[in-house]
């Protein structure tokens, strides 16, 4: 089975986090958000990751090389494509057409989530979705008698359903939906100003093809700051059986108090850290009590007391804000 993951998208709502960084590589706990994705699925395929498609922007050879590497680190080789313009969820996907073949995995890497992606491999197609309060910003499914998805719906201007769909897709045989994609495109087919999967799958159905819906246990939004900071929240509770304080932390007259992830070559001095914080490698914590936060690497912070905040990689904090949210190369004194 191949997947691909579109994600090329600028990420504007998380700057300043995001001018240095693509949103997908931004760190859960200690992984990017699109690695998580990668080995989520990976895990819960029982066959072979055969190849894993990015669909990205201009992030970069040193991006590309850490993506190639999330590939292979499955077993799977790792393809890089491109999509310069933002046209839509359907062009995002078709970028990457070489690998729209056989059984193919879509998942956008916008969110995180918890769920069992187990399916029954010989179902045409599978959408996972979650019912959410205001379904009018999202595409929604109505399902028939039988349990099979009858109707998708582009973000409704009435309410229709409030099953959303979430932005992962299984489809037995993808060959399909690339020429469904391809003839989309080629007849200039827009909804809402761009080329949506929704039409696609709405067409494909039409034509005979039957999807199921996956379920969603949790949906994590990571596309703003304070969301990125749940979803830090949310990752370290569900992985708080493992052991996430790497063993060259160095800690004196400190106290942790977990769940939390802290990296390779952390020194923490006279501090407070936790619950559901994340720190980067090589970061010094002094002086400071912070919790339900986000630290990324090679940072330095001195008399915070701090919660609900993201500081960036390379920054350094010297002060008494309790929430802050600082980029990459930053400094903040008061």
């Amino acid at each position: 089975m191949n997947i691909i993951i579109p994600m090329a998208g600028r990420g504007t709502r998380l700057r300043p986090h995001t001018l240095t960084v693509p949103k997908p590589l931004i760190p859960i706990a200690g992984k990017p958000i699109v690695q998580r994705i990668v080995e989520d699925l990976s895990k819960s395929y029982p066959g072979q990751i055969n190849e894993v498609a990015f669909v990205i922007g201009d992030f970069g050879a040193a991006v590309e090389k850490d993506l190639l590497e999330m590939a292979a680190s499955i077993g799977a080789k790792g393809n890089i494509y491109y999509q310069e313009k933002a046209l839509g969820t359907a062009h995002a996907i078709y970028c990457a057409a070489e690998n729209l073949t056989g059984n193919c995995m879509i998942a956008f890497a916008d969110t995180l989530f918890k769920a069992d992606f187990s399916f029954d491999r010989n179902e045409d197609g599978y959408i996972w979705v979650m019912k959410v309060k205001d379904p009018s910003a999202y595409g929604v499914i109505n399902l028939d008698e039988n349990g099979y998805i009858k109707e998708f719906v582009e973000k409704p201007d009435t309410f229709i359903s409030d099953q959303a769909v979430v932005g992962i897709y299984y489809f037995k045989d993808s060959d399909g939906l690339r020429k469904e994609i391809k003839r989309i495109i080629d007849n200039d087919i827009k909804d809402k100003g761009e080329y949506q999967l929704t039409t696609a799958l709405e067409n494909l159905k039409n034509n005979g093809l039957m999807f199921k819906p996956g379920i969603i246990d949790e949906w994590l939004d990571c596309g703003n700051s304070d969301s990125l900071i749940y979803a830090n929240q949310r990752i370290l509770e569900f992985n708080k059986s493992e052991d996430l304080i790497h063993n060259t932390v160095v800690k004196e007259n400190a106290v942790i108090i977990e769940p939390c992830y802290i990296g390779k070559n952390v020194k923490i001095y006279n501090s407070v850290v936790g619950p559901h914080v994340s720190i980067g490698e090589n970061t010094t914590i002094e002086n400071s009590i912070i919790k339900n936060s986000i630290i990324q690497n090679d940072s330095n912070i001195r008399y915070g007391n701090l919660e609900d905040s993201i500081i960036g990689n390379k920054a350094t904090y010297n002060g008494n804000h309790s929430t802050v949210n600082i980029g990459d190369y930053s400094t903040l004194n008061t």
